[in-house]
C-alpha cells in the first residue's frame, strides 16, 4: 500500500517520516431494477410501398396523378393503349365462332348416327331383318361421332378461354391504386412505351398515414423487448414535439455486421407531420427481468490492463474485475463477481493494492 511521507529538516538534512495511511470511505453495492431509456437512431418507412408497372405492353395515354397526389384504393392513376390487342381479341373471337360452329356440326352428326343406330337396334329385334355387322358398324359410327363432339367441345372451350384471357388483359391497361396512399414519384409521361420486356416503373405509391419506425436495437438491450409497449420518439423537423409508436414487429435475429436487432414500431401519421426517410431519435426503454448491481462511478478504476472495483474483504483490499454498463446519476451499473451489500471503496485508485489494509474512519 502506498503511504504518504513528510520531510523533517534537521541541521540541513532532510529525513523522510512515514504518515499513517489515508482513511477510505466505503459504499455498498446496490441492487435495484433497471428501468431507464437510451437514445437510439431509427428510420421511418412507409407501411406499404409499391412501384406500379404495366403488365401488358402499351403506350401511356394519360397519367392522371403526379408526385404528391393523395389517392384512394381503386382510383385510376394512368391508362394505356394497345391497338394490336383489339385485333388479337377479334381474331380470337373469330376462332371461337369457327370452333363453335364445328362443335354444333359435330353434335348434329352425332344425333344422326345415334338415330340410325336406334333404328337398326329396333329392326334387329326381328330375326334376319338386320345383319349383325351393320349393327356393329352403326355402333362404331356413334362412338366416332361422340369422340368428335368431345374434341370440338374442348376446342370451343379453349377458344372461349383465349377470348376471356385477352379481354382480361385489356383491364390491365387501366392502372389503379392498390391501396390508399400518396404518389411519391412519377416516372413516365404520355407517349412512353411501357410494359414487358423493358418494364419501366410508372409510379411509386406509398402509404404514409400508417408508418413503420425501424429501430436497430443493440444486442445488450434486446432482452427487455415487450411487444405492444409504447415508445416515444422525436424528429429534427419538430424538435419540440414528441411522437409515439408501439412495438409491433421484432425480427428475432441480429444483424451480423452491426450486432443490432431490427424492431418495428407502428405509428399513425394523421396530420402528415412525419414522412418516410426521416431519421428519428427514439427514447428506447431498457428493462431487465433481474435487478442490476450499481456502485458509485468513483468506485470503478480503469487501467490499461483491467477495469475493477476494490472490495473490502475482511478489512483488506480485493480487486474485483467488472464490466460497466449504463450510468444512472452518480451510480454506474456493473457486472462482475459482486453481491448486493458488498462494501467497495468509494474513491478507489490503483494505488490501493491487492491485500492492503483498508482503513476507515472508525479504525
Amino acid at each position: 500500500m502506498m503511504r504518504s511521507k513528510a520531510f523533517l529538516l534537521v541541521a540541513g538534512a532532510a529525513f523522510a517520516l512515514p504518515l499513517w495511511p489515508q482513511n477510505n470511505e466505503l459504499a455498498p453495492v446496490i441492487s435495484k431494477p433497471v428501468s431507464r431509456t437510451v437514445e437510439l437512431p431509427a428510420e421511418i418507412h412507409p407501411f406499404l410501398m409499391v412501384s406500379l408497372h404495366a403488365k401488358v405492353p402499351g403506350f401511356v395515354d394519360h397519367v392522371l396523378v403526379d408526385r404528391g397526389s393523395v389517392v384512394k384504393e381503386g382510383d385510376l392513376l394512368a391508362d394505356l393503349s394497345a391497338p394490336e390487342m383489339q385485333a388479337q381479341i377479334a381474331e380470337a373471337e373469330f376462332k371461337f365462332q369457327s370452333t363453335e360452329a364445328e362443335r354444333l356440326q359435330a353434335e348434329a352428326q352425332l344425333a344422326a348416327t345415334e338415330s340410325t343406330y336406334q333404328r337398326l337396334t329396333e329392326a334387329a329385334k326381328t330375326p334376319g331383318a338386320v345383319a349383325g355387322n351393320d349393327l356393329i358398324q352403326a355402333q362404331k359410327q356413334v362412338d366416332a361421332a361422340q369422340a368428335l363432339v368431345n374434341a370440338k367441345q374442348k376446342a370451343s372451350r379453349a377458344s372461349q378461354e383465349a377470348v376471356n384471357a385477352l379481354k382480361a388483359l385489356v383491364t390491365y391497361l387501366k392502372i389503379a391504386a392498390p391501396f390508399d396512399g400518396v404518389v411519391t414519384d412519377r416516372l413516365v409521361h404520355p407517349g412512353a412505351l411501357v410494359g414487358p420486356p423493358a418494364d419501366p416503373a410508372l409510379l411509386v405509391l406509398q402509404q404514409v398515414s400508417h408508418l413503420r419506425v425501424v429501430v436497430p436495437v443493440p444486442e445488450e438491450v434486446v432482452g427487455g423487448l415487450v411487444p405492444g409497449a409504447k415508445v416515444e420518439f422525436s424528429v429534427p423537423t419538430f424538435p419540440q414535439r414528441t411522437f409515439a409508436g408501439t412495438i409491433a414487429r421484432i425480427s428475432h435475429a441480429l444483424d451480423q455486421k452491426t450486432r443490432t436487432m431490427p424492431v418495428e414500431l407502428d405509428t399513425f401519421n394523421r396530420d402528415g407531420a412525419l414522412a418516410p426517410g426521416m431519421y428519428p431519435s427514439v427514447k428506447w426503454p431498457v428493462r431487465s427481468s433481474r435487478p442490476a448491481l450499481f456502485v458509485p462511478k468513483t468506485s470503478v478504476v480503469t487501467t490499461t490492463e483491467r477495469t475493477f472495483v476494490v472490495r473490502n474483504q475482511n478489512g483488506h483490499a480485493e480487486w474485483v474485475d467488472v464490466k460497466t454498463r449504463a450510468t444512472e446519476g452518480d451510480l454506474v451499473e456493473v457486472i462482475g463477481n459482486l453481491r448486493p451489500g458488498d462494501l467497495v471503496v468509494r474513491r478507489a485508485t490503483d494505488e490501493l493494492r491487492q491485500g492492503d489494509v483498508i482503513r476507515t474512519a472508525s479504525k
